[in-house]
This record gives C-alpha cells, sequence and structure tokens, in this order.
C-alpha cells in the first residue's frame, strides 16, 4: 500500500477575491487603485502618525473582511485534506478563510499573520480584531491597548516587519518535503514567500501555478493554470485526490 504525496499549498489574494477580499498587485488591485492605502499597513507610518491610524481603523471597519466567508477553493482545499491526501497550507493571506472552510489550523501556516486578531505593540497582549471594531464602532478612532494603554494593530505582518522566523522554517520545511507544491492566486513576487515555490521545484516537487496574471516562476512550473480560481483550482484538487490508495495523516 503507498501513500499519497504530500501536497503543499501556497495561497495568495487571489484565492480570496471571490469571497469579495481585493487583491493587492492583480489589475484592479488595491495598490494600483490607491497608492497611498499602503501606507496604512506599513509598519513606520502607522506607529508614527496617528491620522494613518485612525485611517486604518476605519477602513478595516468599513471593509467587512472579517465578514467574508470561504469559497469554492477554499473548500476544496478542505475536501482534498477530508479525502485523506496529506495537505499544508502556506498563506500570505490573513483572512482565516482556509481555517473557516474546514481545514485543521495546525495544517495552515500563515506567514504575515492573522487580521482576525489584534496585538498591542507594547505588551504584546492579544484579542479579537472583533472587540476592538466594536470599540471603534463605539467612538473610539485609535483604540490603546486595555492592558497598558498601548498602540493597537492587526495581528498581521506590516510593511517593514520581519516575517516570524519559526513559520517562515516551517514554511520551507515543507516545501522541501513536498512532492507537489501548487502556488494559487499569488503574483509571486513578494520575498521570502514567493521563494518557496523555487524551493519545491529544486527538491523535485511538481509544482502547478494557478494565477491570472504570469508570474516569475511560469518557466519553473510544470504546469500553468489561467482560468478561473474558483473553478480551476476545486478540479485541480479532485485530480489529485483521485485514486486514493493509502492513508494520509
Amino acid at each position: 500500500m503507498t501513500s499519497k504525496p504530500l501536497v503543499a499549498i501556497l495561497s495568495g489574494a487571489g484565492i480570496s477575491t471571490d469571497s469579495g477580499i481585493p487583491d493587492y498587485r492583480g489589475p484592479n488591485g488595491l495598490w494600483r487603485r490607491d497608492p497611498e492605502a499602503g501606507k496604512l499597513v506599513t509598519y513606520e507610518y502607522y506607529m508614527g502618525d496617528p491620522e494613518i491610524r485612525r485611517r486604518s481603523w476605519r477602513m478595516r471597519r468599513a471593509n467587512g473582511a472579517l465578514r467574508a466567508r470561504p469559497n469554492a477553493a477554499h473548500r476544496a482545499v478542505a475536501e482534498l485534506e477530508r479525502s485523506g491526501v496529506p495537505v499544508r497550507v502556506i498563506t500570505q493571506n490573513v483572512d482565516g478563510l482556509h481555517q473557516l472552510a474546514g481545514l485543521s489550523a495546525r495544517k495552515v501556516l500563515e506567514l504575515h499573520g492573522t487580521a482576525r486578531s489584534c496585538v498591542c505593540t507594547g505588551c504584546h497582549a492579544r484579542g479579537p480584531m472583533e472587540d476592538a471594531l466594536a470599540r471603534v464602532e463605539a467612538g473610539e478612532d485609535d483604540p490603546p491597548c486595555l492592558e497598558c494603554g498601548g498602540i493597537l494593530k492587526p495581528a498581521t505582518v506590516m510593511f517593514g516587519e520581519r516575517l516570524d522566523p519559526v513559520v517562515l522554517g516551517e514554511a520551507a520545511a515543507i516545501s522541501k518535503a513536498c512532492q507537489v507544491f501548487v502556488a494559487v492566486g499569488s503574483s509571486l513576487q513578494v520575498q521570502p514567500a514567493a521563494g518557496l515555490a523555487g524551493v519545491a521545484a529544486d527538491h523535485g516537487a511538481r509544482l502547478v501555478v494557478v494565477n491570472a496574471e504570469p508570474t516569475p516562476y511560469d518557466e519553473l512550473a510544470d504546469e500553468v493554470v489561467r482560468e478561473p480560481i474558483g473553478t480551476a483550482l476545486p478540479e485541480l484538487l479532485r485530480g489529485l485526490g483521485a485514486g486514493r490508495d493509502g492513508e494520509g495523516d
């Protein structure tokens, strides 16, 4: 009896656009529509300018990201895992939709943190983002930490902050160990996350790129899919899950 190969899935913003969450670098991406928006998620500006923080909180209150629901692509990843295929997700997203779709949290590595929590930049106390947004709704335009009065920020990795080296190390280990590496909805332009595709290919994995726009890693890929993610990824993953003759983990 042989076991199914380990499938690593690197997901970027494109996997969540069908859930109503805009991407950043696509043709209609947030950075192209509003270059100033980048300041709202840049650590130096956020920490140094109270008005940037107020704008940032207003944006979070208005965008409704916490109300987003998983789409067919997220559900397909969870279904692949439930079929017995060993799956690990490495995500550049902060929306938590892989977990909401039913994938075990221990099988999801959030490279850029999570927007579903907030953290104090002073004492590092964490709490639900929903609680902080409720305070904004009640009239606090820049809610401080309730523990120490410090500056609160989303528990995401802002521009200018380092990725968690432990999470990044785990992602690199998975990329080296997997037999199939699917990069989906990612421009593969942001390092070091993008480099994981190259790491996987260098270690013999079958590399599949599913993205609307060309990426720097297309030439390395064994397969490039330009079809809409909501239909292309479920079809691709059904193929990977077919003919299971062993047990996953």
